[in-house]
C-alpha cells in the first residue's frame, strides 16, 4: 500500500512536536481530546477522572493532543462546530448528520486517547520506540484508522463502501447524563447523552452492523430505556470481540485525492467472519454494562439458552 499520507506507525513517532493528524511539525497545538464545549455542555468541570491502560489517573482536562495550527482552524475546529450544533438539537440533530462527520468525529477522540496512550506506553518502555512489542495485527489497524482519519483535512474518499458501523438511536430519558466507552483494542465506542445513545465500530467496514441488523430493524424509529441502549452496546461490544478480520485497504492518489478501497472481507478464509457467539460470555459483558441496575450475571443467564433481554423481541445471534 505505497501512499504519501502520513503514518505514525511506521517510525513510532508519537512526540508532542508533530500534529498527531498530519505530522507537521510547525509548532503544534495543544488541544483537548474531550473539547471544551462538550464539558461544558454535558455540565462537567474537566475534573473528572479517566484510568488509561498504565494504570495512570489523568483528568479530563489534562488529556490534549498535538494539533498543527492549520489543521485545527480550516479542519478540526469546522467538525468540532458541526458536532456541537448537532449535540445542541439531541436526537434530532445527531440522527441528521452524515455518518461520515460522525466516524471522524469519534475517530478523533478514540485515535487521540489511543495517542496518548501510546505516548505513556513508551515512556514507561511498555513498548519500544520502533514498537516491537505490539502485535502487527494492531499496528496494522491503528494505522488503518489513522490513514481514514486524514479525511478530516484532506480529501479522501472511501471507494463505494463506509469502513465503520454507526448506529444512533432515540433515548426514552431526554435528560440522559453525559458517558462514554470504548475499547481501543477493537476500535468501538458508545456514547449516550440527552435524548440521543450511539454506538460505534470503527474499522470493521459495516459488518457488525450487519450481523445486528434484524434487532436494529425492530427498533428503529422507537425511542429506547437506558437498559434497552446499554444492552445494544453490549451486543456490539461483543460482536466487535468475534470479528475475527483484519480489513485490508488498497490507497491510490491521484490529482491530491487519496481513494481507498476495500479488500473483500471474506478472503480466501472459509470460517465465518464472526467467531462463536456464546451466551455466557455475552452474559459476562452484559453484566458490566447493565452494573448500574445491579442485576448479576446469575439472573441475566438464569436460562443459559435465552440471556435476559430488555427487548420485546431479543433476536440475539445463534450460539
Amino acid at each position: 500500500m505505497n501512499h504519501s499520507l502520513y503514518n505514525p506507525f511506521k517510525t513510532f513517532d508519537f512526540r508532542n512536536e508533530k500534529c498527531f493528524l498530519s505530522g507537521n511539525s510547525a509548532q503544534p497545538l495543544a488541544i483537548r481530546v474531550l473539547p471544551n464545549w462538550l464539558i461544558e455542555m454535558a455540565g462537567l468541570t474537566g475534573q473528572e477522572q479517566i484510568k488509561l491502560l498504565d494504570e495512570s489517573i489523568r483528568t479530563y482536562e489534562s488529556l490534549v493532543v498535538p494539533v498543527s495550527s492549520e489543521v485545527y482552524a480550516s479542519a478540526i475546529l469546522p467538525l468540532e462546530q458541526t458536532i456541537e450544533a448537532a449535540f445542541e438539537k439531541g436526537y434530532e440533530g445527531v440522527s441528521a448528520l452524515p455518518e461520515l462527520a460522525l466516524f471522524q468525529w469519534i475517530g478523533k477522540l478514540m485515535y487521540s486517547f489511543l495517542y496518548i496512550e501510546m505516548q505513556g506506553a513508551i515512556r514507561l518502555k511498555q513498548l519500544s520506540g520502533d514498537g516491537m512489542n505490539m502485535s502487527q495485527g494492531l499496528m496494522h489497524k491503528f494505522g488503518n484508522l489513522h490513514l481514514m482519519l486524514q479525511s478530516i483535512y484532506r480529501e479522501v474518499e472511501f471507494e463505494n463502501f463506509q469502513p465503520w458501523s454507526i448506529k444512533v438511536v432515540s433515548l426514552e430519558n431526554a435528560e440522559t447524563g453525559f458517558s462514554f466507552r470504548d475499547e481501543i483494542n477493537t476500535l468501538i465506542f458508545s456514547l449516550k447523552f440527552k435524548d440521543f445513545g450511539i454506538v460505534a465500530c470503527l474499522q470493521d467496514n459495516g459488518a457488525n452492523k450487519r450481523y445486528h441488523q434484524p434487532l436494529l430493524n425492530t427498533i428503529e424509529g422507537k425511542a429506547l430505556s437506558d437498559q434497552q441502549f446499554e444492552e445494544l452496546a453490549a451486543r456490539f461490544f461483543y460482536s466487535a470481540y468475534l470479528f475475527n478480520r483484519l480489513p485490508e485497504y488498497n490507497v491510490i492518489e491521484a490529482n491530491g485525492v487519496a481513494y481507498i478501497d476495500p479488500m473483500p472481507l471474506r478472503g480466501i478464509q472459509n470460517k465465518p467472519i464472526f467467531d462463536e457467539w456464546q451466551h455466557k460470555t455475552y452474559g459476562q459483558v452484559l453484566e458490566n454494562f447493565w452494573k448500574p441496575y445491579g442485576l448479576t450475571l446469575f439472573e441475566i443467564i438464569k436460562n443459559p439458552q435465552a440471556p435476559m433481554s430488555f427487548f420485546e423481541e431479543p433476536l440475539l445471534p445463534d450460539a
